[in-house]
Formats: C-alpha cells, structure tokens, sequence
C-alpha cells in the first residue's frame, strides 16, 4: 500500500523535532544510578582509647572488629535510634536504661507490638570481658551476633534486616557515619552485619571500674564501713569453713562473675526436662544443661532490679532469702546452693556490701549517654 505524501511529510517532521529537543550531550534522566550511591568523605580511622586501670585485665577485642572512634561513635547513634525497630519507636536503649545499668526495670519489656518477653533484660556491663556466650541462654557466640537477634524478634522490634539496612541507606547521615567506620564507598555496603559491629564496638566501651569498693580494694582510697564490712566477709567464701558457701563461688573476681551458666537453685522440678525455661539447654541440646542461665555481673546491682532471668525478684532482700533457703536438689544444681541462714543483721550487712559494687560515675558518663538528647 502506498504512502501519500502528507504522511512521509509528517514522519519527517517529527524525526527533526526529536532531533532539535535532544542535544547530544544530554543524558536521560537516572534515579538510582550507580554513581548517586557514592558517598563523600575519607576514611581515616583512628584507634579508641578503651582508658581501663591495668587490675581490670585485658578486655576481650576480636580482631575484625577493632575499637574506633569513628565506630564506638556510629555504635552509639545507632543504640539509642529507634530506626532500628518495625515502627520507629523502640531502640536497643528502650530496654537498656542507662539508668538501671543498662537493663530494664520492668519484669519483662515490651516490644512494638506491646508483647512482653518471657526474660528480663539482662545489664550492659563489663561485655568487653566476656569470653563465652551471650543472652541468658548463651545463644549468641559473640557480642556481634547477640546484637543482631532483638531486631528480628517477633516480641521486640519486629523488623528486617533488609528493611533496616534500607532506612540506613536511605538515612541523611549514616551513610557518611559508615564510611567514616568502615570505609565503605557505596551505601549499598551498609548491611546488617556492619550494623552490628558498630553497636558491639559502642558495648564493649561500657565498663564499669569506679565503685566505692574499687576505690577501696583497689586504690586503697576511703575505707568499708563496719556494716559492709561483715558483708564482704558473708560475701566471699571461707575456705575453711564448709557451712559458708558465700557468693563468690559464682559472682568471683574483679567482674563479679564467672561467665558461666549454672542452675543456681530457683524451680524445683521433678525432672530435667520440667524447666519451665530451658535456658542454656534449650540452645545446646543437652538435657544437663537445662534450667542453667548466665552468671550475671552484681556490678551496679542495686540499679538492676528485678533480678534473675525472669525477674522474680524485686529487690534485693527477696533475692538473699532465696539463696538462704538453699536449692531444691534438683539433679543439676550447682552444688554451692545449699542452706545458708542469714540473720536480719546479716542480710542488711550482706546489702551494705553490695550497694559498694554502685559505680554512679557508669551511668551518668556522658560518652555513653544518649546522643539525640
């Protein structure tokens, strides 16, 4: 069929309109191209000075996830960011209060979606010295894979990683924190597991080292009162004298604590299997290990109620009528619960002693505060 020449008129008329509204140096129009994903700034990472006493010992720092100041930074910021969570409202510090040691004084903490837990948040406390295990239960290996978990958890923050990871991308100054931390290029790079390291490096920061009984034991500054004297004396184990198990069996050395899971005597149950928590159990797989729970720090003690991993307890006093008491026999329990009777005088000297461990200067030091505030 032929073409008239009013057609062919019209084609040639718009192929030289399209020639006149594009010049050859013009580039169509590009979102997401690869080079908007390009951040700014240098990377130059400079060491973080962790300033600890030398009777702390060596804290434990893996070598892929060196302490900077640049991350310890980033770490913070992201701690205290309810970015993290499904619906911006919850971050790791709604429950970890700086103010309770980083733990959190209810029983139980609700998520976004106003679901309680079934643990008690454990306190933020002397991580860096840590060797085995996080979480109650142990679950988590290192201090970067425990602080992944809370994000994806249904009770908790009840998010993704991916859509975390795309809010960061997104985020008007985290990109730049990243390359600052990390030295990536690209926001793209950002990832879950960048994310974790950052906040990890911003915990293991978290020492306490200057309570009254540091200052006393330590520096030879000040000295116990009579009272928390008899209570040292109650806390630490006598040798010699089998009726007095003391505490320190578990809660030893100069983080108050063993790092290690035992069952320390709270459920009577008939069999191993009749925990109504597994803990560390309920990880490994071994029947032995059911109802056992971390060792906790009693560093800041008096600041971290309620106490054991279900928080059963309210306060202090609850907590020595229990041990007191003894266990109940069950087939695991460390064999250091037994009955031990306290006197009214000696369980107030036995909380004297422990209101030492108080290290007020932790939770109002500034570097470890909230930095939107």
């Amino acid at each position: 069929m032929k073409r008239s020449y009013r057609y062919w008129f019209l084609v040639a008329g718009m192929v030289l309109l399209m020639g006149f509204g594009c010049r050859p140096d013009e580039k169509p129009a590009c979102t997401n191209c690869p080079e908007d994903d390009l951040i700014q700034g240098t990377y130059d990472p400079t060491a973080y000075n962790l300033d600890l006493p030398p009777w702390m010992g060596t804290p434990l720092i893996p070598a892929d996830n060196p302490l900077t100041n640049a991350g310890v930074e980033l770490g913070r910021f992201l701690f205290y960011d309810p970015i993290l969570s499904a619906d911006s409202t919850l971050s790791c510090a709604g429950c970890h209060k700086i103010t309770h040691s980083f733990t959190d004084d209810a029983r139980f903490s609700k998520g976004v979606l106003g679901l309680e837990g079934t643990r008690n948040s454990m306190p933020l406390i002397n991580l860096a010295f840590n060797p085995n295990g996080f979480f109650w239960d142990g679950r988590a290996g290192s201090l970067e894979d425990q602080v992944l978990v809370p994000v994806e958890d249904h009770k908790e923050m009840n998010e993704t990683w991916d859509h975390v990871a795309e809010k960061l991308r997104a985020h008007k100054t985290y990109p730049a924190m990243f390359r600052k931390a990390f030295g990536i290029e690209r926001k793209k790079e950002i990832t879950k597991e960048l994310t974790g390291r950052a906040i990890a490096q911003f915990e293991r920061t978290l020492v306490s080292y200057q309570s009254k009984f540091d200052n006393v034991a330590q520096l030879n500054q000040g000295w116990l009162t009579d009272s928390e004297e008899r209570g040292k004396d109650l806390f630490y184990v006598e040798p010699n004298d089998p009726t007095h198990p003391g505490c320190s069996h578990c809660h030893g050395g100069i983080n108050f604590t063993d790092f290690t899971f035992r069952n320390n005597g709270l459920d009577e149950v008939s069999s191993l299997d009749q925990f109504p928590d597994l803990g560390l159990g309920g990880h490994t797989g071994n029947f032995y290990d059911n109802g056992k729970f971390k060792v906790p720090s009693l560093r800041n003690v008096a600041l971290t109620a309620p106490y054991m991993h279900d928080g059963r307890f309210q306060t202090l006093e609850e907590v020595l009528e229990n041990y007191s008491a003894g266990g109940h026999n069950v087939e695991n329990e460390d064999v250091n619960i037994r009955p031990f009777p306290l006197s009214a005088q000696q369980k107030q000297d036995m909380i004297r002693f422990l209101q030492t461990l108080t290290d007020t200067s932790y939770i109002h030091n500034p570097a470890f505060s909230n930095p939107f505030n």
